[in-house]
């Protein structure tokens, strides 16, 4: 009778995961897809601060992780911060990366300066649009945090976060899957 209870709990939790892991979220331009187009948020750095500046046009066919986010965060900035080494690893290939926080939040504009300079960031671009995000790109409400990794113009990878759902173990697969987009060395 015991044993039999305790594979009646084991089923449900089983049950349970396998929900949670169905509610996986889509959210910006799917791999196999090519990016929907231009679109052109205020840049907050780069050599464009402080205009609206197409981020897409200005990678063109190079190798880019573009990020949407809603918010700041602790794993957001370490995400930040490896996917900026990365972009001057790269630098050879011409690899583009860039933040786009959708928000309307008043003073974002200065928290991401803040942001860029404490975590001393050199070639990742930050920058702000509409909560709605770009027109045709499909980011999702419920997505605290897409990356998208492209090249040519063409997704190799996409993942989308809920609020909270950012983990070290996830930015370690991102950052590894830079290899998807980025020359063999």
């Amino acid at each position: 009778m015991k044993t039999s209870r305790i594979l009646a709990g084991l089923a449900i939790v089983l049950l349970a995961s396998s929900v949670l892991a169905a509610e996986k979220i889509a959210s910006g331009p799917q791999v196999g897809k090519t990016i929907p187009g231009p679109f052109h948020p205020l840049n907050i750095t780069g050599a464009a601060a402080g205009e609206k500046n197409c981020l897409v046009c200005q990678n063109g066919d190079n190798p880019v992780a573009m990020v949407f986010a809603r918010e700041t965060s602790e794993p957001l900035t370490k995400l930040i911060k490896k996917l900026d080494d990365a972009t001057a690893k790269n630098s050879a290939c011409s690899m583009g990366s860039f933040v786009v926080f959708l928000s309307d939040k008043e003073g974002l504009d200065k928290q991401l300066q803040k942001l860029a300079k404490d975590a001393g960031l050199k070639k990742i671009i930050l920058a702000i649009d509409n909560p709605a995000g770009p027109k045709d790109y499909q980011v999702a409400k419920e997505a605290d945090v897409t990356v998208v990794l492209y090249t040519q113009r063409n997704v190799k990878a996409n993942y989308a976060f809920k609020k909270g759902e950012l983990k070290d173990k996830d930015i370690d697969t991102i950052v590894a899957d830079l290899a998807k987009i980025t020359p063999a060395k």
